[in-house]
C-alpha cells in the first residue's frame, strides 16, 4: 500500500483530467468505480488507487492512495509540473 500526496500549480480540473486518461480505459485500463467532485477510486488487477484532489492558495493538492499499482502512481506523479 502507498500514500502519496503531490502538490502541482495544474488546476484541480486539470489534474482531475489526466488522472482519468492515466489510469482510466485510455491508460492503465482501470474502472472508475467512483467520482465525486473532489475524489476519483477506480479498480482493477487486483487493487485500487484512490485520488482526492484538492485546490490549495495557487496550487492543487493530489492525495494517491493505492494498492498493487504503486509503481503507476508514482509514475503519474512524477509527470506533473510542479
Amino acid at each position: 500500500m502507498l500514500n502519496l500526496e503531490v502538490k502541482t500549480k495544474l488546476s484541480q480540473e486539470e489534474v482531475t483530467e489526466r488522472i482519468k486518461r492515466f489510469f482510466g480505459k485510455e491508460g492503465q485500463g482501470l474502472r472508475l468505480s467512483e467520482e465525486t467532485e473532489c475524489c476519483l477510486s477506480f479498480e482493477g488487477g487486483g487493487g485500487y488507487v484512490t485520488a482526492q484532489v484538492t485546490a490549495e492558495e495557487g496550487t492543487t493538492r493530489i492525495d494517491l492512495l493505492t494498492q498493487e499499482w504503486d509503481f503507476q502512481v508514482r509514475e503519474f506523479a512524477s509527470r506533473l509540473p510542479k
